[in-house]
């Protein structure tokens, strides 16, 4: 399994990040459209991921929920017509949601610098620190944390869940206003 170090926050201020992020890249940004269907699982997190060129992926990964600088695991496959795979799912795995993001990718040395519109929920910053093998997570941590630093993401932007996790939540707000 591969492994990074991941955080995310909120963005408050995206032309002032974006400017920040862009002095400190070596490469970016690519902008990619993704729609990642997720799946109820009893173990971790299954997403099917559609990116706007066709391409597509299989994503299960394990990551603690909270907000600092946190253990990722995963496994990804590329996957073939997208269209028959996602049939079969839905058809042994509860559908728990869909998120669709636009998102610029860049890189600073090893880490991936994600700045992510995210549909219903508004602009997000994620930094994935991509691990070697065995290499000390603290390495890892130690690299985001500078990063979080320069690109002064504090606190309270930090978030502990992933975007399904907060578009569940909106939702459930969103039914108990209008069921009130």
């Amino acid at each position: 399994m591969a492994q990074n170090i991941e955080i995310k926050a909120r963005v408050r201020d995206i032309d002032g990040m974006r400017r920040a992020v862009q002095l400190i890249a070596v490469s970016g940004p690519e902008v990619i459209l993704q729609r990642d269907t997720f799946y109820r699982v009893s173990d971790g997190r299954l997403k099917l991921r559609e990116c706007g060129d066709g391409a597509a992926e299989l994503i299960h990964y394990h990551r603690e929920d909270s907000s600092s600088a946190k253990l990722s695991t995963y496994t990804r496959i590329s996957v073939g017509p997208v269209e028959d795979l996602k049939r079969v799912l839905t058809s042994v795995l509860p559908l728990r949601g869909v998120v669709t993001k636009q998102r610029e990718l860049y890189r600073v040395g090893r880490t991936r610098v994600h700045l992510d519109n995210v549909e219903h929920l508004g602009w997000f910053l994620e930094l994935e620190v991509v691990l070697c093998d065995r290499e000390s997570l603290v390495d890892g941590q130690r690299e985001a944390g500078v990063l979080m630093r320069q690109l002064k993401v504090t606190d309270k932007d930090l978030l502990a869940v992933a975007y399904i996790d907060l578009l569940e939540a909106a939702t459930c707000v969103s039914k108990a206003i209008t069921d009130a």
